[in-house]
C-alpha cells in the first residue's frame, strides 16, 4: 500500500480516537511549555489578511500554514509549509528539504484530513511525526510575535516567537518567496 494511503488512514482512525481538538492540544501544548501567548476569539476567518485585521495583528506576523504534497519515490510526503502572511510558499524548496524535486498543495480534503482542520484554520504545528513540518527560519528571526489560526476558524493564538521555536522545534528553511 502506498504511504499516503496509510498516512491517511493513521490519520482518520486518530480522529476518530483522540477526544481532544486541535485547539485544545494547542492550547495545552503551550501552556505545559510555559509560553508567553494568548487565546483571541474572533468571526470565522481563513483569510491571511481579513484574520489579521480581525485579531489586530499585522498580515506578516501570520503564520501561513499549507499543507504541501511530495513525490518521493514510489510514495507522497505531506509536509506542513509555514511561511508568513504575506508571502508564497516555495514548493520546490520544500520539495527539496524532504528528498524530492517537485512538488504541488494538497488538495482541500486530503489537507483536511492529515491536519484535522478546515482550510484557513491549519496551524504551524504537526502532531504527528509523519507529517512533517518546515517553517521559513527568516519568519520566526524577524517577529517577536506571531499569530495563526488554531485549528478553528474562530480562535486564533498570538505567541512569542521565541517561545515557539523552543516548543514547537520545527524544521527551519528558506521556503518563503
Amino acid at each position: 500500500m502506498p504511504l499516503h494511503r496509510a498516512f491517511l488512514r493513521t490519520m482518520v482512525a486518530a480522529q476518530r480516537t483522540n477526544p481532544m481538538d486541535t485547539f485544545e492540544r494547542l492550547v495545552d501544548l503551550f501552556r505545559s511549555g510555559n509560553a508567553s501567548f494568548r487565546v483571541i476569539e474572533h468571526a470565522a476567518e481563513g483569510r491571511s489578511d481579513t484574520v489579521a485585521a480581525i485579531r489586530g495583528t499585522r498580515v506578516e506576523q501570520g503564520a501561513k500554514a499549507i499543507v504541501c504534497a511530495i513525490p518521493v519515490g514510489a510514495e507522497t510526503r505531506y509536509v506542513v509549509a509555514v511561511v508568513p502572511g504575506d508571502r508564497r510558499v516555495d514548493v520546490k524548496a520544500v520539495a527539496r528539504l524532504v528528498g524530492g524535486k517537485k512538488g504541488s498543495f494538497a488538495a482541500p480534503a486530503v489537507a483536511q484530513m492529515v491536519t484535522g482542520c478546515a482550510i484557513g484554520a491549519i496551524p504551524p504545528v504537526s502532531f504527528d511525526d509523519t507529517l512533517a513540518l518546515i517553517v521559513d527560519g527568516d519568519f520566526l528571526d524577524r517577529e517577536d510575535e506571531i499569530a495563526f489560526n488554531a485549528g478553528r476558524l474562530d480562535r486564533s493564538i498570538v505567541i512569542r516567537a521565541a517561545d515557539f521555536r523552543r516548543i514547537v522545534q520545527p524544521q527551519e528553511a528558506a521556503i518563503a518567496v
